[in-house]
């Protein structure tokens, strides 16, 4: 996602053998810039500007992607992220490492919450609210500094990559012989019992709780800590290279069983008359269905793209090279694009699902391209 997550091959001492993770970067970013999209487009709340669509339809297929999406997508990056963290590490040394992950994760962050977030609030505030005041009298009440937004994955990864520079100096680590590639039943019953540890978490943390000021979904957290363990643990022993076709089959047949078992959970939500929040956490049997469910096809969809890309992504373009190196930046920026063109579409007297699949791609590429100009600032790319 950044030259101090996972693209600069340089920087990780990877090659061109993993030309494909940095396509799977881009297609990730993607999907979080979709993934906000849809919440800003379908939902009544979740996202600093909403227009929330009248189609029953659009809200129960948004649902629908926006869960799976949220099953993989951000736990990949966490992935990619430890990935390279050890190499990383090795060349650096602790002092270096540290010092570098502080100014490429905390730079972004204080932006974002410090000048970012007040600007998209009062954005919203001054013409989606309608409040016609200036800038500074705006900031005069504003109480919400420290509001990490989307950042709270860089909080989180700082946080991570600390934790393991520290651990690693302290305690010595060093592996002995390799472990050999997980197999699809092997990765299967990891998903399963990962659902089992989400859906105890989510008892008193569940889906939607958020831990403020940092704005950690404590709920969601089992599968970020187990899947950067896993990426340590797939760098030290070559995981990525020895994943099977076999393997991505067998998985591919998960994604699809998973996939056909979603409506099921409407099912039991309308003829059961079951609260959403029953799926959400709390000591239910939906929540543990739902538990298991996100991480069955989660960790399958991630492991099969893996698979996939291994084989058919690993090439690049021009294009495909300056959307990896900008994806840093469309993460960060994102928020501020939605906001301004769903802003500047408020006063289309449409309804907002037709909105969505007019902006979408127009909210896309505006990001991407906002990203490459914010790449050119002098300075930006010592940082993004």
């Amino acid at each position: 996602m950044t030259t101090a997550i996972a693209s600069k091959n340089q920087d990780s001492g990877s090659s061109n053998k993993l030309l494909y993770i940095d396509n799977i970067k881009v297609l990730l970013t993607i999907l979080v810039v979709l993934h906000h999209t849809f919440i800003a487009y379908t939902s009544s709340e979740g996202w600093y500007y909403n227009e929330e669509t009248s189609i029953l339809g659009a809200r129960i297929l948004a649902t629908a992607c926006i869960s799976i999406n949220q099953s993989f997508f951000m736990g990949y990056f966490f992935l990619l992220a430890a990935y390279f963290t050890s190499s990383s590490y090795s060349k650096k040394g602790i002092s270096k490492f540290i010092k570098d992950r502080l100014i490429r994760l905390g730079t972004p962050i204080l932006f974002y919450s410090f000048i970012l977030t007040p600007f998209m609030c009062y954005l919203v505030y001054y013409f989606g609210k309608e409040h016609h005041i200036t800038f500074f009298e705006y900031l005069s009440g504003y109480n919400s500094w420290i509001d990490l937004g989307v950042t709270w994955f860089i909080a989180a990864l700082l946080l991570f990559t600390v934790l393991y520079a520290i651990v690693k100096k302290i305690f010595k680590i060093t592996f002995g012989k390799p472990i050999a590639v997980p197999n699809s039943l092997s990765i299967l019953l990891f998903s399963i019992i990962l659902g089992i540890i989400s859906f105890l978490v989510r008892i008193v943390f569940p889906v939607g709780w958020i831990l403020k000021p940092v704005g950690f979904q404590l709920g969601h957290f089992p599968q970020y800590v187990a899947l950067f363990s896993i990426g340590l643990l797939a760098s030290k022993n070559n995981w990525f290279d020895q994943l099977s076709e076999k393997t991505g089959k067998q998985l591919k047949k998960v994604v699809w069983f998973c996939l056909l078992f979603f409506p099921v959970f409407f099912i039991v939500k309308f003829k059961l008359n079951t609260p959403s929040t029953w799926f959400s956490g709390g000591f239910h049997w939906q929540a543990l269905l739902y538990a298991v469910w996100e991480q069955m096809i989660g960790i399958s969809i991630l492991t099969t793209l893996l698979i996939r890309g291994k084989r058919n992504w690993n090439k690049t373009s021009k294009l495909l090279t300056k959307a990896s190196r900008s994806s840093f930046a469309v993460y960060i920026f994102h928020p501020l694009i939605i906001v301004v063109f769903t802003l500047c579409a408020r006063n289309w007297n449409i309804e907002p699902a037709v909105k969505l699949l007019v902006m979408t791609p127009l909210i896309i590429i505006g990001s991407f391209i906002f990203g490459y100009f914010v790449l050119l600032i002098p300075g930006i790319k010592k940082i993004i």
